[in-house]
């Protein structure tokens, strides 16, 4: 688990590399997507932090009303606090998720997630569990394919190409969210597991000693202020977020959603 690679950010905690022991577990094979979490909603009645703050952030090109965004992040402008932007409408008002049933779900904080995974009678992965599962087997590398970013020429996630903030030249195929299955899976079988959509897990974010101790069954600490994210996501770019390696990772406080951030779960 984790890295010493020259091309991480050691001040996220990436490294160092270290040996941790895992029990059997099971993951989804991809993010839960808009069409599964329809499902939990209707069920449920659930209504996600977003829709009781009564905002979420969303990138600035994807807005779909411009006029509606009230403010912007001082550190990163192109993030945009949009009134009524929430999972079924994830660009603001106007926007839907009507054709987007096999894209992941996206502002959704922590707790949405894990209300989510409890009614699935799931959980979120640790950030160990999801490490161990990105890699598919391999050892080390870079992504979960290999070294290369794109071998033979080929896209195997989606991210940001082109000048970031200003332009995405989409030569993946895509601006802003994918369906799941769009790309080829690693060697475990799972899609989209970097690229596409931030992914939750259970872990307190901590950079600190405690979390590279080796020990078994590693949960990272017992409290803290912001949960783990793993996997990068459509708007990370080597020039800004290289975050999409498998040992990446960031955080945020798990009542925080925006337009590039969903989850898997775990058993």
């Amino acid at each position: 688990m984790g890295t010493d690679n020259p091309e991480g950010f050691p001040q996220d905690g990436e490294g160092p590399i270290r040996a941790v022991t895992l029990d059997a577990f099971r993951i989804d094979r991809s993010s839960v997507t808009n069409k599964r979490f329809r499902a939990f909603i209707e069920a449920t009645g659930y209504r996600t932090e977003a829709e009781i703050f009564g905002w979420s952030f969303v990138f600035w090109s994807h807005l779909a009303n411009p006029a509606l965004a009230e403010d912007t992040v001082a550190a990163a402008p192109w993030w945009c606090k949009v009134p009524g932007s929430k999972w079924d409408a994830p660009e603001g008002p106007g926007s839907s998720v009507a054709k987007r049933g096999d894209h992941p779900v996206v502002h959704v904080s922590w707790n949405d997630a894990t209300a989510y995974a409890a009614w699935s009678g799931q959980r979120l992965p640790t950030e160990a569990e999801w490490e161990y599962a990105a890699r598919g087997g391999l050892v080390q590398k870079l992504y979960p394919w290999g070294d290369k970013l794109r071998p033979g020429g080929e896209h195997r996630c989606n991210i940001w190409q082109g000048d970031f903030p200003n332009h995405d030249t989409a030569d993946d195929g895509y601006v802003g969210t994918s369906p799941v299955e769009a790309f080829p899976p690693n060697g475990f079988g799972l899609y989209s597991i970097t690229g596409n959509a931030w992914e939750w897990c259970a872990d307190w974010f901590t950079t600190g000693p405690e979390r590279a101790t080796g020990r078994e069954h590693l949960r990272g600490p017992l409290s803290g202020d912001a949960r783990v994210m793993k996997g990068g996501s459509f708007l990370c770019h080597k020039s800004y977020c290289n975050r999409y390696r498998v040992a990446a990772r960031t955080s945020n406080t798990p009542d925080s959603s925006a337009s590039n951030v969903g989850f898997r779960c775990a058993l």
